[in-house]
């Protein structure tokens, strides 16, 4: 693989504020939330490059578990070592983590008021427009045929 750090002077602050966002920021599934890792990694902060981000995100499809999880662990263990990897694998889940919690706690206390159902509904309006451009995002980048992107889009 290609070096995957573009810019040599990424601290571990730096790290850490980033993935803290993405952390409470990711939303919608794998889906979203890689597309929103590629959009502030590689579009944004140019830390990894394209061609590696695909690499590794074809690499984390084949391991059991969560992709997009594996996928900020190992951007992170690449941009600061097992350091890295941990914080970037920890704050990729605990702030969404807080975040459902909280919201499912005022969901069982408040759930039969108009507000809050349609509070739940706007965030569900929100997710799946997410989830939506991501996909088509991604496809634009990862799928090399039309048919190839048709058959992303239909499943």
């Amino acid at each position: 693989m290609a070096s995957s750090v573009l810019t040599p002077s990424i601290t571990f602050t730096d790290l850490l504020r980033a993935f803290t966002r993405i952390g409470l920021l990711s939303f919608g599934g794998p889906a979203g939330q890689i597309a929103l890792m590629h959009r502030e990694l590689v579009e944004e902060r140019k830390w990894v490059a394209e061609e590696d981000f695909l690499h590794a995100l074809n690499f984390c499809h084949l391991l059991p578990g969560p992709e997009a999880q594996q996928l900020a662990t190992w951007i992170g263990w690449r941009l600061h070592g097992w350091r890295g990897g941990l914080a970037a694998g920890l704050l990729f889940v605990i702030p969404g983590a807080a975040i459902i919690l909280a919201l499912s706690v005022l969901y069982a206390f408040a759930a039969n008021l108009a507000w809050v159902e349609a509070l739940f509904l706007g965030v569900k309006a929100a997710v799946l427009a997410i989830v939506v451009q991501a996909m088509l995002r991604i496809d634009v980048r990862a799928l090399d045929t039309g048919f190839n992107r048709a058959l992303s889009e239909a499943a």
